[in-house]
């Protein structure tokens, strides 16, 4: 999978200590859309989550499997007092799309939740300071993604309008410097709402880049 220089830029911003949680929390969520995009069959696709959810909740009660993501999520999540179950619940946004027969608003709403809403939570969890924007950064986060990834025009824009309205509520005021990772995240996705669907994104641009950096510095 190709490397995410900016994502990897803003999970940096959290404290030292943090770092390795975060990105092995976001190597989970990478391997669930992995399978989204390498499934053709919603069956084959459901039993591919259901694995995952089984063996996210078995982290609470034994070693993980020679899985490098299991691994490092047991190595360096679990310890920061987040349980394998409520890593699993993170399964559900993914399911939503896969059991939808269209993507429609309820579907977006599903995912939303679950994956940016539960995403950011537990990584609020994991930086130890929680924020009342983080859910709405977590959904803002996930259907700027999603609104890229669907091919139908009418609901990659409906997608889109959801997203602006989340991150708009998540960007008022300064985050807290150790919620600035979560913040940049923040800042990202609402950068990439505002680059054309066909366009690619032009990650670490000097400009992109350079507002990230002010985002640390400020909050803003």
């Amino acid at each position: 999978m190709q490397a995410d220089p900016e994502r990897a830029l803003a999970l940096d911003y959290a404290p030292a200590e943090t770092r390795a949680a975060l990105h092995a929390l976001f190597a989970l969520d990478d391997a669930f859309g992995q399978v989204l995009r390498t499934t053709t069959e919603p069956m084959i696709g459901q039993m591919r989550l259901a694995w995952w959810h089984e063996a996210l909740r078995k982290l609470d009660d034994a070693p993980p499997p020679a899985q490098p993501v299991l691994q490092g999520l047991a190595d360096a999540v679990l310890p920061r007092g987040v349980s394998g179950a409520a890593l699993a619940d993170l399964v559900t946004g993914w399911e939503a799309l896969i059991e939808a027969e269209t993507i429609d608003e309820a579907a977006m709403h599903a995912h939303a939740d679950a994956r940016g809403g539960g995403m950011f939570a537990v990584a609020a969890a994991v930086l130890g300071q929680s924020d009342p924007r983080v859910a709405a950064a977590g959904r803002g986060w996930a259907l700027a993604d999603l609104s890229r990834h669907l091919r139908a025009a009418g609901a990659a824009g409906q997608a889109r309008a959801m997203a602006e309205s989340a991150l708009a509520a998540a960007l008022v005021g300064a985050w807290p410097a150790r919620l600035r990772s979560l913040g940049a995240l923040t800042l990202i996705a609402r950068m990439n709402l505002k680059v054309a669907a066909d366009a690619p994104i032009p990650a670490g641009a000097p400009r992109r880049v350079a507002r990230l950096m002010l985002h640390r510095m400020t909050g803003r």
